[in-house]
């Protein structure tokens, strides 16, 4: 697989005749290697690892309902109370990340309304914080850690 933008971890990857599969730490179980799931594995351990959050916060292809069609969030961070906190968006690293990648991740949120969301091809990274009272988002230099987005979210 193609080598990421971010630290080097290391992965449970097993193949099945022609097909790999990854381990996935949060849903527990092997599934298919394609490259939106090198790039969400990569993403799900520097969350972890790197930025503290806990694993067991994160909802991995979290169903959703949008204008009554069924979709999958890449991952979902939640608070312990069980709200949302988080969104992220995952893309191939092949995948140019354009106003489309923000305008579904934005979708997503229309009925979540969390304060940060993450898209990323594994190459490149966006992390934008929303304001809802005032209506207006900033992007950020670097993905928050997990106790500055407990600490942002208590401001509300």
């Amino acid at each position: 697989m193609q080598s990421l933008n971010f630290p080097r971890y290391s992965f449970r990857i097993k193949s099945e005749g022609q097909r790999k599969h990854i381990f996935d730490n949060i849903r527990k179980r092997y599934v298919l290697l394609t490259p939106e799931e090198w790039v969400r594995q990569h993403l799900i351990s520097y969350l972890v690892e790197d930025r503290k959050y806990p694993a067991s916060l994160l909802a991995v292809e979290m169903p959703l309902k949008i204008n009554r069609m069924e979709r999958r969030a890449d991952l979902v961070l939640f608070s312990k109370n069980g709200d949302p906190l988080l969104i992220a968006e995952c893309k191939a690293p092949g995948v140019k990340i354009t106003q489309g990648a923000f305008d579904q991740v934005a979708r997503y949120n229309l009925d979540m309304k969390v304060r940060y969301l993450i898209v990323s091809n594994g190459t490149v990274h966006y992390c934008a914080e929303l304001d809802h009272v005032r209506g207006v988002w900033s992007f950020l230099r670097q993905i928050p850690a997990f106790e500055e987005v407990i600490d942002r979210n208590r401001d509300l």
